[in-house]
């Protein structure tokens, strides 16, 4: 059975100032413009957009819809994996900013998706990067360039 609680009106508003907070600063953290963070968070008008974010960072209560929430977490873990695949927060920025070749992409930036305005862009790029921490799709980065694999004979079992 689904548990239909955790959209409820007063979950998402407990979540939804923790959740505009933390968003708005991986925002900064990847340098994105107001109108980027519209999109991202699924285009509210500036005003709304504003008014949100006066009141989280007032600690004051709202409640965002699930559509918000659902980005803001794709958000998180777009944040999340680029921390896992890269050495540092700007290494993870360049490769968001960066051309790519990868087909989804198609010589684009991450970033590009990332801000196109809809769900299924953030959830490619999120799907993208869970797919690159399970060691698809990307070249190791500089943490596992010199990595070399383990032989059968590391393997000892007792």
């Amino acid at each position: 059975m689904v548990d239909f609680g955790r959209f409820s009106a007063p979950n998402r508003r407990r979540l939804s100032g923790p959740a505009l907070r933390t968003f708005l600063n991986i925002a900064e953290l990847w340098g994105l413009n107001e109108e980027q963070r519209r999109l991202v968070l699924g285009y509210p008008s500036r005003s709304t957009y504003h008014h949100w974010a006066k009141l989280a960072r007032e600690l004051q209560p709202f409640t965002l819809d699930l559509d918000a929430l659902l980005r803001i977490s794709a958000v998180f873990g777009i944040h999340q994996a680029l921390g896992v695949l890269f050495a540092d927060a700007a290494e993870g920025v360049r490769w968001l900013k960066g051309p790519h070749m990868a087909p989804l992409f198609g010589g684009q930036p991450p970033l590009t998706l990332v801000t196109s305005g809809t769900q299924d862009g953030l959830m490619a790029v999120r799907r993208f990067l869970d797919a690159a921490r399970g060691g698809l799709y990307m070249p190791p980065n500089g943490l596992d360039a010199a990595f070399t694999p383990y032989e059968d004979s590391d393997i000892v079992i007792r």
